[in-house]
């Protein structure tokens, strides 16, 4: 099942269920948050509880999407309780993406680098048995629900920025428990945008090049992830035409990690399992259209399709404004 929300014509939030282009909505629940915390309630599935209260006035999603309609497939009506966050080196494939990146500023190369560390000890103690911990990965906080932005939507690098590139992933979307119990509520595409010149010119700089905006949707997956997911990343130039384009696989038959393992490095912290937060965890990449040496430039498009999500992620690149930040003493 895909769920999307979206607004009406006239202004109000709906989420519905996505069938081909057909999009239904859900009596009684205004947001994906409130079907969630009800079915947390009442001890059903998701699914179970959409289709239970799918009711008529459908419309069509390409409507929705060229009006500029879709939103984010979860939010928080307070996004400060919202956690954007993620991992990276967890795809077989992304450590070698990572660490011709970083030999390309020169240095001792043939040493095995960070990456490939962190790496190597996914590969051999990411996947443990059910129920158990295995070697944790590489984390990262990204920001919290203001910097999502819902297909469509621009992807805003600062002005200080040294690029702005795209990372096609799939983020695992949550909500917490009133009882602190972590739950899931679907998997969705992301763009994980990065600035990637500055993470190059010292790994330190890591933490810094993920403080970016991020395109998540239009629709949420409900139940498990496929084992295997296909899907094609692309840069659109102005006028709309493929300037770059590669495929790229996640699923954990793609990568050095369980989803599970993942999940429980994340919410092994108390910190992120306060009762009602939502989250948003980027599950990480291997394909990167800045390792082929492309710069995306403000106007062109990004954009994240693969046939289990339906509709295409697509955020343009825009550039806002970033004066000096001046503190002033009371």
């Amino acid at each position: 099942m895909l769920l999307i929300q979206y607004t009406t014509a006239g202004g109000e939030r709906r989420v519905g269920i996505l069938n081909g282009d057909t999009v239904t909505p859900i009596d009684g629940y205004a947001t994906t948050l409130e079907l969630a915390r009800a079915a947390i309630a009442q001890g059903k599935g998701l699914a179970a509880l959409a289709d239970a209260g799918a009711g008529k006035d459908a419309e069509s999603y390409e409507a929705i999407a060229a009006q500029g309609r879709v939103l984010p497939p979860l939010d928080h009506p307070d996004p400060a309780h919202c956690y954007v966050t993620g991992t990276g080196l967890t795809h077989l494939g992304s450590a070698d993406t990572r660490d011709a990146m970083h030999k390309k500023i020169g240095g001792d190369v043939e040493n095995l680098s960070d990456s490939m560390k962190m790496f190597r000890m996914g590969v051999e103690g990411g996947k443990p048995q059910a129920g158990t911990a295995g070697v944790q990965p590489e984390w990262f906080y990204k920001g919290d629900g203001s910097i999502v932005r819902a297909s469509g939507q621009a992807l805003d690098m600062p002005a200080f920025a040294l690029d702005g590139g795209e990372e096609p992933e799939i983020a695992g979307l949550y909500v917490i428990g009133d009882d602190g119990q972590p739950w899931r509520v679907g998997f969705a595409l992301g763009n994980e945008f990065s600035d990637h010149v500055t993470e190059r010119q010292n790994y330190l700089y890591l933490a810094h090049s993920k403080l970016r905006s991020c395109g998540v949707g239009p629709a949420l997956l409900v139940g498990e992830l496929p084992a295997h997911v296909e899907g094609v990343s692309r840069v659109l130039d102005k006028d709309g035409r493929v300037r770059w384009e590669k495929a790229f696989v996640s699923g954990e038959q793609n990568m050095s990690h369980t989803i599970a393992n993942l999940e429980h490095h994340h919410f092994k912290y108390g910190l992120f399992k306060r009762p009602g937060d939502v989250h948003v965890h980027f599950f990480g990449t291997a394909t990167l259209s800045f390792a082929d040496n492309v710069r995306v430039e403000a106007g062109e498009t990004f954009e994240i399709a693969s046939p289990q999500f339906g509709p295409a992620l697509r955020n343009p690149l825009a550039i806002h404004p970033a004066p000096y930040a001046q503190v002033r003493t009371l």
